[in-house]
């Protein structure tokens, strides 16, 4: 009975390589993937930026674009008060968040 369960089928190589390429696929999928789109959406929606459009910073600073020239942008925060910021500064998910219509409880 002993040596019944001491044998173990040897499979070779193939189910532990078949085992690997599907980690690798899951992975590329659930996090490889979504990243490389975040990343995508994130500069198409900085190089459609646009004077006039309302926008929030990464830190939180909400503004109107009034300026854009090459990399760098100027909100106006207050009247009279404009600050230059990075355009990698801009958040994409803040700006749209602050956009979209606020639903109105009746």
């Amino acid at each position: 009975m002993k040596n019944i369960l001491l044998q173990t089928p040897d499979g070779g190589m193939l189910p532990q390589l078949l085992m690997f390429g599907a980690i690798i696929l899951v992975f590329y999928f659930f996090m490889i993937r979504p990243q490389q789109k975040k990343a995508s959406d994130q500069k198409k929606f900085r190089e459609e930026l646009t004077k006039g459009m309302y926008v929030v910073t990464i830190g939180g600073m909400h503004g109107k674009l009034v300026a854009i020239e090459g990399e760098t942008v100027t909100l106006e925060v207050d009247r009279g008060v404009r600050l230059m910021f990075d355009k990698a500064s801009i958040s994409m998910e803040a700006t749209m968040k602050m956009q979209k219509p606020k639903d109105i409880a009746g």
